[in-house]
């Protein structure tokens, strides 16, 4: 990844995580927590495509599974978001713009109810049984409902965020190839050649008239 797509990565990740461990899980709501990282990633992955999408739900989850209060195990959370983000980047757009709403909700709702389940079952694997205690039915519809409702105010501003970077970056690799190419032309093209050419005819000029000038000499003496 490159360096600016890690730094915004990074920064809007911190930033969502903090939000979300702060606020909204102090709110208390009933069932599950609105999950901002899983939006953040999911913004990210539908710019940077499958790779990045998946490299940043690790990194994402892989912090927010070290960020207190931690209750499972590590890694676990990082798997989920991982597995999400590559999947939510296979939805790419080719031209990177999406053309309606209806897309990005329902990668939403098949995210939140996919890590959801992911999640509860790589629990099962390790030995936990807290969603069965909670009702893993109330934990879907509540995770798909909150999600859903705070995705329209979350994912098109971090996409456009991302997009617009990307294309700051594309900017100016386009404005150095730009600069490249004219510098090159400049060295070797038409420019400096045609500059060249007429010096050197002007040189001849005067060789040949220098020369005619010491023949007709010879010729006087």
């Amino acid at each position: 990844m490159r360096f600016n797509r890690m730094l915004i990565s990074a920064t809007l990740v911190v930033v969502a995580l903090v939000i979300q461990v702060s606020v909204l899980a102090r709110l208390h709501l009933p069932g599950a927590v609105p999950d901002l990282v899983l939006l953040t990633v999911l913004a990210l992955a539908l710019v940077y495509g499958h790779v990045g999408g998946a490299l940043i739900g690790f990194a994402a989850g892989l912090l927010a599974d070290l960020a207190p209060p931690a209750d499972h195990a590590a890694g676990r959370y990082a798997l989920v978001l991982c597995v999400i983000g590559y999947l939510a980047g296979l939805a790419k757009p080719e031209n990177g713009q999406l053309k309606s709403a209806t897309g990005p909700m329902a990668v939403v709702v098949a995210a939140a109810v996919g890590s959801t389940l992911l999640y509860a079952g790589v629990g099962a694997l390790v030995g936990d049984t807290a969603a069965r205690h909670v009702g893993l039915g109330s934990l879907l519809f509540t995770a798909a409902l909150y999600d859903l409702l705070l995705a329209p105010f979350v994912v098109p501003g971090l996409m456009a965020l991302a997009r617009r970077s990307e294309n700051n970056l594309l900017g100016d690799s386009n404005s150095a190839k730009a600069a490249d190419v004219s510098s090159g032309w400049l060295a070797s093209g038409t420019g400096l050649r045609v500059g060249s050419q007429r010096g050197h005819r002007v040189k001849a000029a005067r060789a040949r008239v220098a020369r005619a000038g010491r023949i007709k000499g010879v010729k006087r003496l």
